[in-house]
């Protein structure tokens, strides 16, 4: 591919660092537990191309605690996207991203991946040594006073108070992000992969002066970041809708992409440098405040919708036959008995209220269009259940142990799954998105 240039930095001290490979400025997480819808995600993808005029680009991701619990390598899902993009002739870009590493398991996606979410999450707030702390602060106090971000009315107050203490919050987590993302190049080379950093699964969401001086950290360290996710203000629970104040989101998202054009220039950054939605599955109250301010700005976006996926598979086995809903049923009915088991590993992204689940004797009961009705994201559907929705979104640990059978039943009904797969990632994701 041909070497192109990060854009000319405005300070003098900035870091001028050159990437090869890109992601587009529109980008979906199509993520996928089981590895068997690959080719409906890239048609909904396709479909959303032709209908918007628009390329989005595909970007199959699972992450190393998913591949543990389905029992799966990086290398299925590498297979999976190549095989997709055979079947459909796709002749355009796509990626497979080794979603939320670290150095403990970096190494198993190196072969199979060229797309890196690096997670320094669990670094935030260990304090970098003393003299780097220092030196961090000495080199931003150019900032200090009313720092000005054009397009933002008011002016972010920062002192050397403020620059220690994000220092100290921070720039151990930057500099992890910069030793993981050494070590791939070393593997792979630098310019061959895509690197995203990851920041969102943590407690308190990360304010857009904070993000500021996050991005100086990333340049210090010459990572060559093109997608950045932020823990935001709100919940982003697990597949269903978001829950906290959308004027602050839209505030503070909106401020994100001016920080981040500033940043861009300021610290020579990739031009391109866009925010990732984790979660972002059935956020559908925000997508059109995103794209909306996306659109305003021309800046582009990555949203993760991974286990949209999974809960879709399920929806089309109620729907297909007899034999397909006696499936879905016991693998509910199973996730009640292990409810704490199975909500453990997504104890931060989750809120089931059990006492608004059904039962076992009520899902036995239930049609398949009931079961579909329950389960499928539709808040104007009175049958709609959010509780019933994020256990089953984390119950895909029970499918996996039923090896062939599940495995049997996704190839036996793939018809009528794919329609429910190609359906919620263009009319319920991207057509709001685009709304």
């Amino acid at each position: 591919m041909a070497e192109i240039q990060w854009p000319e930095p405005i300070s003098s001290d900035a870091q001028h660092i050159t990437i090869m490979m890109t992601i587009g400025k529109y980008s979906f997480g199509t993520g996928d537990r089981f590895a068997h819808q690959g080719k409906h995600q890239l048609t909904a993808l396709i479909k959303a191309s032709e209908r918007y005029n628009i390329d989005f680009v595909p970007v199959w991701n699972k992450s190393n605690r998913e591949h543990q619990i389905v029992g799966t390598e990086p290398a299925d899902t590498r297979i999976a996207a190549d095989e997709a993009v055979k079947a459909l002739g796709y002749d355009k870009p796509y990626f497979v991203d080794a979603d939320h590493i670290n150095m403990n398991n970096v190494d198993r996606f190196i072969d199979s991946s060229d797309f890196f979410t690096i997670d320094v999450a669990d670094y935030i707030g260990k304090p970098a040594d003393e003299a780097s702390i220092s030196e961090f602060v000495t080199n931003n106090l150019k900032y200090a006073g009313n720092l000005t971000i054009p397009g933002i009315a008011r002016p972010f107050k920062v002192d050397h108070s403020l620059i220690e203490t994000l220092a100290k919050k921070y720039l151990f987590a930057t500099r992890e992000a910069g030793r993981i993302y050494r070590h791939i190049a070393g593997k792979k080379g630098a310019g061959n992969f895509v690197t995203e950093v990851s920041m969102d699964e943590v407690d308190s969401p990360q304010t857009p002066i904070e993000m500021f001086f996050i991005l100086n950290g990333l340049a210090q360290e010459k990572v060559p970041v093109q997608t950045i996710a932020p823990k935001f203000t709100g919940r982003f629970n697990k597949g269903v809708e978001y829950v906290g104040d959308i004027v602050q989101f839209e505030k503070e998202f909106h401020e994100y992409l001016l920080v981040i054009d500033f940043a861009v220039k300021e610290f020579g950054l990739p031009d391109g440098l866009k925010l990732s939605i984790h979660s972002g599955s059935d956020k559908f109250s925000i997508y059109p405040i995103m794209g909306r301010l996306i659109r305003k700005y021309d800046k582009g976006i990555h949203i993760k919708t991974a286990g949209t996926t999974w809960l879709e598979e399920n929806i089309g086995l109620a729907m297909a036959d007899d034999k397909a809903l006696e499936l879905a049923k016991r693998i509910a009915i199973a996730a009640l008995d292990r409810m704490e088991e199975l909500c453990k590993p997504y104890a931060t992204v989750i809120d089931i209220n059990p006492a608004k689940l059904p039962d076992a004797a009520q899902i036995m009961g239930w049609s398949g269009t009931r079961y579909a009705r329950t389960l499928r994201h539709n808040p104007q559907d009175e049958l709609y259940n959010p509780d019933f929705r994020q256990l089953i979104h984390v119950s895909y640990k029970i499918a996996a142990e039923l090896g062939d059978e599940y495995y049997s039943a996704l190839k036996r009904n793939s018809d009528v799954i794919g329609l429910h797969v190609e359906e919620n990632l263009l009319e319920r994701h991207i057509a709001r998105l685009l709304a």
